[in-house]
């Protein structure tokens, strides 16, 4: 078979009409041709069937070509038109080229007629690839492609419109900020693309509760925007939030997975809290954090709450600092063998005292600096800092492997195992007394990249383990193909396993789990001698915990390591 043509034929003559298909078919092409002479049939034709191409005969009585470009017009086609013709004059021809027609044949030469067809197509595929381009650019101008929503273009251009109608009706607009509460540990748990269907699923319940003149925008991530241009009175704000509250409470469905979703909604309004978008923006975006702090759901932006956002600001540019300026110190936390009862490694901490602010809590800037990128210089100091502490227990003759915590940030850095090594061959380390705990979450995030890093890093000699382990979701067919060394069973499960059976069920099957895989269990939040004794029994392998010792600053560990029974002191 040739190449498919469908052709839309304007000609009186059948013979002629005929003759085009079979010079069409010396070419290899395989023409659907519909024969019409009158202005109904031409449009008949237009409206029933989609076409490649025109010809079109001047010697047609019903149907001139101006009236034939026009049909083509009024049905909105970019049709290429050529004449085909044997009495067509050149000052006929340029006439009707001047009305929309592409090109013009002589019936006497009919050689020329395929030639001109191809380069019309050609042309009209790359003029079409051009609008479609053009449109694209001007979609993506104003929307978000994964929800369809409108976009934060959109967003403030309706903002400000609402504002100046605001001002000239004398009433009230508002902006509310919704941020979804711990999406980032959904996304890290279950992947971005379930990530992205979870957002797009948001966007149709706020599209389905949220009508004219209400407007509503994804800004990015898991943020979205809702103005409401026109408020008779300040309830209306929270009718219209807790409808969006509650749009949110039934779970929402991923591959068959219920997802819990709360949201955290700010607001501001004008003209009480500012008098153009760009500040409402800022304080809707001060009330939402508030509302997330507390758990409250919403809150209206008040000035007092101010002092918060930039206190993450300060906080941020005095972590790098902190960094630059080696200001910040690791504690660490023994890692006992249950079966000698001996120290066997420790757990690198990182630790803040703030000036100003005295302690900050790892909490308060660790997801901060995950989120704005400090995460990669945080545990560079961290490792740096940790293996110069090793190279003096090591010149001391004491053994131990030191943990460090990776993000799901570093992990997938391809930097990552290059970095090591640098630092490996500076601080004269030996590879296999390091060790990184990763989390179950930041594997499944991108499985297939973890796994190549993960692979780079071990053929060096580094342990891995797999921390909070039963807090993810992640596959225990995956998990057999990553090389790591041990698993830490997460302290919300060891710290009541006494007391309660689920518990105990859970880390038993766990520590089970493990030795079928050829790898080594450590236990997390031990905090007395029952859950130590039982961890004993169930075979675990090592553990960590308030009961054997607290996280230390290297100093105390020194002195901890030669003078507690947990020790490395000789009996």
């Amino acid at each position: 078979m040739g190449n498919p043509l469908r052709i839309l034929i304007i000609e009186d003559s059948e013979k002629d009409a005929r003759r085009i298909v079979r010079e069409l078919r010396r070419a290899n092409y395989d023409p659907i041709v519909k024969r019409v002479n009158t202005p109904a049939a031409m449009a008949k034709a237009l409206e029933d069937q989609a076409w490649d191409i025109a010809l079109y005969d001047d010697d047609v009585q019903k149907l001139n070509a101006r009236a034939a470009l026009a049909l083509i017009r009024k049905n909105g086609l970019d049709l290429p038109f050529i004449l085909v013709s044997g009495t067509v004059g050149e000052d006929l021809a340029v006439s009707a080229m001047k009305s929309g027609a592409q090109d013009y044949v002589m019936k006497d030469d009919l050689t020329r007629l395929v030639p001109a067809i191809e380069r019309e197509l050609r042309e009209v595929k790359v003029r079409r690839g051009r609008e479609q381009a053009e449109r694209t650019i001007q979609y993506l101008a104003y929307y978000d492609p994964l929800t369809a929503l409108p976009n934060r273009t959109q967003l403030l251009e309706r903002l400000q419109q609402a504002i100046v109608d605001g001002r000239n009706g004398q009433h009230a607009v508002a902006l509310l900020l919704m941020d979804l509460d711990r999406f980032k540990q959904i996304n890290d748990t279950l992947g971005h693309h379930h990530g992205d269907i979870l957002i797009f699923q948001v966007g149709l319940r706020l599209k389905r509760v949220l009508f004219e003149p209400d407007f509503v925008s994804r800004l990015g991530g898991d943020e979205f925007a809702v103005v409401l241009p026109s408020l008779a009175a300040a309830e209306h704000i929270t009718m219209v939030v807790q409808k969006i509250l509650k749009s949110l409470e039934e779970p929402f469905a991923i591959e068959n997975l219920p997802i819990a979703v709360e949201a955290s909604i700010g607001i501001a309004l004008y003209p009480d809290h500012g008098t153009d978008a760009e500040t409402l923006f800022q304080r809707a975006d001060v009330a939402m954090y508030e509302a997330k702090r507390t758990g409250s759901g919403y809150a209206v932006y008040a000035a007092e709450l101010d002092q918060h956002s930039p206190r993450r600001l300060a906080l941020m540019g005095a972590l790098r600092h902190a960094i630059d300026h080696n200001q910040l110190l690791l504690h660490y936390q023994p890692k006992i063998n249950l079966t000698t009862g001996r120290v066997i490694g420790v757990e690198a901490l990182v630790r803040w005292q703030h000036p100003e602010y005295g302690f900050i809590s790892p909490e308060q800037f660790i997801g901060p600096a995950e989120q704005t990128g400090l995460i990669g210089p945080l545990t560079h100091w961290v490792l740096h800092a940790a293996l110069s502490d090793d190279g003096v227990l090591r010149r001391a003759g004491k053994p131990l492997t030191v943990s460090i915590n990776l993000s799901a940030r570093n992990l997938h850095d391809a930097r990552l195992p290059g970095q090591l090594a640098e630092l490996m061959r500076a601080r004269g380390g030996s590879p296999e007394r390091l060790e990184l705990e990763i989390t179950e979450s930041a594997i499944m995030a991108d499985p297939a990249r973890a796994l190549e890093i993960l692979s780079k890093v071990h053929g060096t000699g580094i342990r891995f383990s797999i921390d909070d382990f039963g807090t993810g979701y992640s596959s225990l067919a995956y998990l057999k193909k990553l090389p790591v060394d041990a698993i830490k069973i997460d302290k919300a499960f060891v710290i009541n396993m006494a007391k309660d059976p689920n518990d105990a069920v859970i880390v038993r099957s766990t520590i089970e789990l493990g030795h079928n895989m050829g790898i080594k269990v450590v236990a997390e939040g031990v905090e007395n001698q029952e859950t130590y004794q039982r961890l004993i029994e169930l075979g675990c392998d090592a553990a960590q915990g308030y009961y054997m010792g607290r996280p230390l600053p290297f100093a105390d560990l020194n002195r901890w390591l030669d003078e507690s029974p947990w020790g490395l002191k000789k009996d």
